[in-house]
Formats: C-alpha cells, structure tokens, sequence
C-alpha cells in the first residue's frame, strides 16, 4: 500500500514539472542564418518562396522574415504577418511578437483582428492567449455586421465574445449614431450596454441616457436614469424608457413627462406610448395634461389621456373621471369642472365636456367662482392666442345654480346656455328656450326682501365680480316676487336641482382628490459591469511578458488608472477579491486534461 501511495506521489510531481514546463514553438523558414553582433542568440528567419511559418500551441503564425530567440521561445515578426487561432480568430499587420512562455503576443502597424461577427482594427493590440483577450488602448474600430465600433480604449473578451469600449466611444449606423463614454457590445447579439451619458441620434430622434441597453440590429433599446427622447416637436422623459425605431415608437414606465415644444404644454403620468409618425401620445395612470402660460393654464385630468395630430393641429381626448382646472393670472378667479370624456382641439380652441359611455353616471359639470352650471354637455371656446375663455355653451337640460350669499340657490335653467368670459372671469349668461328662474332678490343692504320665480322665452343674467348683478326677462310668460315666509320651503329648488359643490375643484391638487394612488411597477435597472481582472498582470523582473529584446520597454506593458472602467460596481473595502487566474503553467494543465 505505502509503494502505491510513493508511486502516486511521484506521479503527481513528473505531471506538475511537464505542465509547468512550457511547450517550445516550432518553425520553418526558407533561409536561416545568425548574426551574433546584431541579434545575439537569435536565428534570423527569411522568406524565400515561402513565408517563415510558426507554430504554438494552436497558434499559427506567417511572416516574411523573423528574430528567433530559441532558447527564450520569443521571436519578433516583420512584414505581412498572419496569425491563426483556430478557425475563430485570424489576425494580420506589419510587425508582431509573441512569447511561448507567456502566450502573450503584440501586433502594431495596421493590425486587423477578425472574428466571424466583427473585425478590429487599430494601430497597436496586445493579445493575451491565457486570458484570452485582446486591448488596445491607442484608438480601435470594430466593424459589425450592422455598425461600425470606435473608441480610445478597447478589450475584447474572447469567451464571451464581448468588447468593452472606453472613452469616445462612437457607433456609426446609417440610420444612427451612438456616443457614449463607456459601451460593452456582444459580437455575437449585436446587443450594446451604455453607461455614463449617452446619446442615440438619427435624422427623426435624439435618445439620451446614463445607462441604457440598445440591440443594433433589432434597432430598439431600453433606457433607465434620467432617459429621455427627443422627437421633433415633443420630449419623452420617465424613469424607464423603451424604444423602437423601426415602429416610430416610444413607451415610458413611472413618472413620466411628454413635453409639447411647440405648443408649449405638457402631459405627465406613470405609463406612456408615443407614436412619432402618427403624431400621437398615449398616457394613463394619473394622467394629466396641461398648457403651459403661467398661471393661466388649462389642467386636464382623466383615467387615460390621448393627444394626436400634427404640432399645429393637435386634439386632446381624455377618458372616463375627466377633471379639469383652470387657474387666472390673478388666481382670482378659477374654473374647474367634470365630466365623464373630454375633447380639446387645440387649433380652434374648442374644448368638449360630454358623456360617451355607460360609464358616465352623472352630467357634465362646470364651476366658474361660485357658479355651477350642468347640462347634457358643454363646450368652452379659448382664444388660441392668449388661451383665456372667450365663451362657453351648455346644451340640453342646461341649469345654472349659484349658492345665495346667506342661504339658498339662484337657478336658472332652460335647453341652452352661452356664457361669456372677461379674464376668464364669467361675465354674462344668456338662457334660451322655456328659461324657468328662482332666485333671492336683496335691497342695496343685501337684506332679502323675497324669492322670485319667473318663466320667460330667454334669460340674460349679468355678473359682477362672479355675482349675479341683473337679471333681465325677455317674452315674460309668468313671474312674481313672493316673501320669503310665504314660500314654501320644498318649492325652492327648480325640477332637475342638483348642487354639486362638495366636488368642486378649487386647487390644482384637488383634480386628484379622492383617487388612490398608483400602484407603480418596480423598474428593472442595468446593472453596473463588475470590475474587470487588470489586464496586465504584475510580474518579477525576471519574468517578462514579453521579452528583454522586445521593442517594448516592461514599464509599458503595465495597467493604467486612465484605461480602466469609469463605470463599475463598487467592491466594498472590507471584501477579499478572488484571485484573477491561475498561474499560467497550472491553467494549461487544467485546460488540456479537461
């Protein structure tokens, strides 16, 4: 048994000796010569009729002439080189070296690195075998099926067949343009991660972002941390953006603002789709869209808002608990109503309070100061200029009511109503067809001195300061003025009463008054890449990654602080990195007895 284990043992020590003794490079070459004054210990290789070929490892390499160090399995290559890794990765330029030992290599003078999706070029590339990457860090292009991949600093991850891309970083598609400062691309998806500010730019849309995902060949992304979309005439904000280029369309998640450029108004909520060819704009989950001029400014709220047509011609829809709210420039004298749907066509400045569903349990609703006027539907008419109310009409079952000053209600009612507006202050209200009024008539000391009712063909009532001032008859049909004690109390309120004040808007906020808030979905970030292993590794000065007689001094072939990642997860300092890798001779071993 002991004999047994003394075998094992020895065994064990022959395989780590062989694994650790690195494998020599084997050549051929039309001529070989020495010239010890110049290249001490080197065998200098030339072409004749055939290129000088080596060999390593599954590494291939041709050139026309080369220094061989033998003995420090280390050569340099000169002209119309070709290096061969398999039938996945081919590479050609001016001037390369490659050291057996370290399995590390460096190309310089129009170096063209192909993979089957993409092919890199650049001045200069270090390609590490072991770890299986390639860097530059002296400008680079890569050339995708799709796009074309430039940046300062560049390292590509053969494994995961992923580049990752530092400063300047540019993608040229011709229906796009990407720039970004930090960009990882998988070669064989043709997917891009952005990090750090970002912009995608084309003739119809300018994206911007601070991290973001982007396919180049499906042409769609989607965008997280203060993501936005330009259009033409309308800006996209939200917390999480999607977009699809190819559809004209755009959707946001979660505290959302679609800005109008042109007509200056807006629409915000927590779920949004825009339509950029069809010119429409799609928002629900408290959605409210409003017309930006100061405090004059026409608040629509609604279960779902939708707005389309071109900049010049845009109409607002807005569906089921439709609120709105219009404020002065004084703050004087607010408007508010409600409605079960909304129409505003922006061009003409005609905005509909109407019912079009089953779902509208009660009659459209318009206050204006302490007048409430309800009918089958109503309409406000805005001068498209300043966007003051100019007038209004209430159709069908029209009724006026006004709370009096002490107690009671002024009513006024008949088929059609049309107000007119001074400063978006009501001013005058001309009733027509079968009017019937009831209202408190009071002396100069506002005492009451009775209650008049009064049926007439048509009413026109004038407001001071939004009080009923006069009242003038017109085709009197019946009326009179009785004392208040003579009365009857359950006569006071005209058929169709229905005071509605407890719903009135009187604040911007209150057009949300009673709704519960929104139940947002939890955005689902784009996590920061991880912080790589350095790509040069730290060596004893013994132990080149190259060598001594390389055109490269050592201190070159260190990591820079400028060249790493500016965007990363943070590592907690009180964490234990692993170990990068293997040492070199070890990894070997593992990967040939896999």
């Amino acid at each position: 048994m002991r004999t047994y284990f003394l075998s094992f043992i020895i065994l064990i020590f022959t395989l780590s000796l062989t694994a650790q003794k690195s494998q020599e490079i084997s050549y051929d070459s039309d001529r070989t010569l020495k010239n010890e004054e110049r290249y001490p210990g080197a065998l200098i290789l030339s072409k004749v009729d055939n290129q000088v070929y080596f060999d390593h490892d599954g590494i291939e390499v041709w050139c026309d002439n080369a220094v061989f160090y033998k003995s420090a399995n280390f050569f340099k290559a000169y002209g119309n080189i070709r290096m061969q890794q398999g039938d996945s990765v081919s590479m050609t330029s001016k001037y390369a070296e490659y050291n057996g030992n370290t399995e590390f290599a460096f190309a310089s003078g129009n170096v063209r690195m192909t993979r089957p999706q993409t092919t890199l070029e650049t001045d200069s590339l270090f390609f590490d075998r072991i770890k299986q990457q390639a860097y530059y860090r002296s400008g680079g292009k890569v050339t995708d099926t799709a796009s074309v991949l430039t940046s300062k600093i560049g390292r590509y991850y053969m494994e995961e067949d992923k580049y990752s891309f530092i400063n300047e970083v540019v993608v040229t598609n011709p229906e796009y343009t990407i720039h970004s400062d930090q960009l990882d691309f998988y070669s064989e998806s043709g997917h891009a991660y952005l990090y750090g500010p970002s912009t995608i730019t084309s003739e119809t849309s300018t994206v911007y972002c601070e991290r973001g995902f982007y396919d180049t060949r499906a042409d769609n992304g989607y965008f997280v941390k203060n993501s936005r979309i330009n259009y033409d005439n309308r800006i996209l904000k939200g917390d999480s953006l999607y977009f699809n280029r190819a559809n004209s369309f755009a959707s946001a998640t979660n505290n959302i603002r679609v800005i109008d450029t042109i007509n200056d108004s807006r629409v915000t909520g927590h779920y949004a789709e825009v339509y950029r060819d069809k010119d429409s704009v799609f928002i629900t989950k408290r959605a409210l869209a409003a017309s930006l001029q100061d405090r004059d400014t026409l608040f629509i709220h609604s279960d779902t808002i939708m707005i389309t047509g071109k900049p010049e011609k845009r109409v607002i829809r807005g569906y089921y608990n439709v609120r709105i709210f219009k404020e002065d420039e004084s703050g004087e004298n607010p408007m508010s109503g409600k409605s079960d749907s909304i129409f505003t066509d922006q061009q003409s400045g005609l905005t509909k309070l109407i019912n079009i569903s089953r779902r509208g349990k009660t009659k459209p609703v318009l206050w204006s100061g302490d007048n409430q006027m309800t009918g089958d539907s109503i309409r406000l008419h805005s001068n498209t200029k300043t966007e003051k109310l100019d007038s209004l009409m209430v159709f069908d079952n029209a009724f006026l009511i006004q709370k009096d000053s002490i107690e009671g209600y002024n009513q006024l009612k008949g088929k059609v109503l049309t107000g007119y507006f001074t400063d978006n202050a009501l001013e005058k209200v001309v009733i027509d067809k079968n009017t019937e009024t009831l209202n408190y008539m009071r002396n100069s000391e506002n005492q009451l001195i009775g209650i008049n009712k009064t049926l007439a063909s048509s009413v026109e009532i004038l407001f001071d300061e939004q009080q009923i001032s006069d009242i003038y008859y017109y085709n009197q049909v019946d009326g009179k003025l009785t004392p208040e004690e003579e009365f009857p109390p359950n006569a006071r309120k005209l058929q169709g009463f229905n005071w509605r004040g407890d719903e009135r808007i009187v604040t911007k906020e209150g057009l949300f008054e009673g709704e519960p808030e929104p139940e947002l979905p939890k955005i689902k970030g784009i996590s920061l890449p991880e912080e790589p292993d350095e790509f040069f590794d730290d060596r004893e000065k013994d132990d080149l990654l190259l060598n001594k007689n390389s055109r490269l001094k050592p201190e070159v072939l260190k990591n820079r602080k400028a060249d790493s990642l500016k965007f990363k997860k943070e590592v907690p300092s009180d964490s234990i990195k692993p170990n990068s890798r293997p040492k070199p001779a070890v990894k070997k071993r593992i990967q040939k007895n896999q």
